[in-house]
């Protein structure tokens, strides 16, 4: 029950059957306690980076409108200690940062050593949006796809470990959160009317992301696809892939001074 990366390679399908609850999924009663046994290690290595801080862990988190962004911050990145988290949320860019090249707000915001970096959409809307709105001209938005796999690497080199998921929604789940959103008064303030016209794109939004994964999928910063039209699967699995990639970097609790110890004798 693992996520595989993403390959240039090899087709890939964002379809709604993609977006489904996958059947390798064993039922609620059985899920809830593995991914509660999950986060309870996403806490505990969260806790290991912070005091480690030979690593900064950088999280990209890509949907279409509704795909469940914010709730996955909070089901799951809520396992983390805020003192060692900071979430990032990227809306239209400001007249500063359009003065400046695309990538110049994102360096800003990328976590230093010791932190856990959440990114609450990214960079990759200028390969997005930008791309299905005709914003800027095919060849500008084009060339940003090797960019963008320079700058994750320059941030690997420099210990920053990038994991990316984008949320895989079907056309019917967003058309039902979108009708909750606006019947809830607690929610209906995050909709625009421009929502809509998205979800009019709907189909030029899906190859502009299978571009993005496709083309932006790499070994030191990969693409997983979440099935997310299910919120439980959705939990479970970027739980899963948080820990095996924390669990790989061999992260440690660095020695205590010996001199700070002696003093242990002194208290009393």
């Amino acid at each position: 029950m693992h996520l595989t990366p993403v390959s240039r390679r090899t087709p890939l399908s964002l379809d709604d059957r993609s977006a489904a609850r996958p059947s390798e999924l064993p039922d609620d009663d059985e899920l809830k306690p593995k991914t509660n046994e999950l986060l309870k290690r996403l806490g505990e290595l969260q806790a290991t980076l912070y005091a480690d801080a030979r690593y900064a862990v950088l999280v990209v988190l890509q949907a279409r409108d509704a795909g469940g962004k914010d709730g996955t911050v909070r089901k799951v990145f809520g396992a983390c200690n805020p003192l060692g988290c900071q979430v990032t949320a990227f809306k239209v860019p400001t007249p500063l940062e359009l003065s400046h090249d695309f990538l110049w707000r994102i360096h800003q915001a990328v976590p230093a050593r010791g932190m856990l970096g959440i990114f609450n959409r990214s960079h990759y809307e200028d390969v997005l949006v930008v791309r299905v709105k005709d914003l800027v001209p095919k060849a500008v938005w084009s060339k940003r796809y090797d960019r963008i796999n320079e700058f994750e690497q320059m941030l690997d080199d420099n210990r920053v470990k990038i994991i990316k998921f984008f949320l895989n929604i079907s056309r019917d789940e967003q058309a039902k959160r979108m009708r909750d959103r606006l019947s809830d008064p607690k929610k209906n303030w995050k909709f625009r009317a421009g929502d809509l016209d998205d979800r009019d794109l709907w189909d030029e939004y899906t190859k502009a992301y299978r571009d993005a994964l496709r083309l932006c999928s790499t070994p030191w910063a990969p693409w997983y696809v979440v099935p997310a039209d299910d919120n439980k699967a959705r939990n479970y699995y970027i739980a899963r892939t948080m820990v095996d990639t924390l669990e790989g970097l061999g992260l440690r609790y660095p020695k205590a001074d010996k001199a700070a110890l002696k003093l242990k004798r002194k208290l009393k």
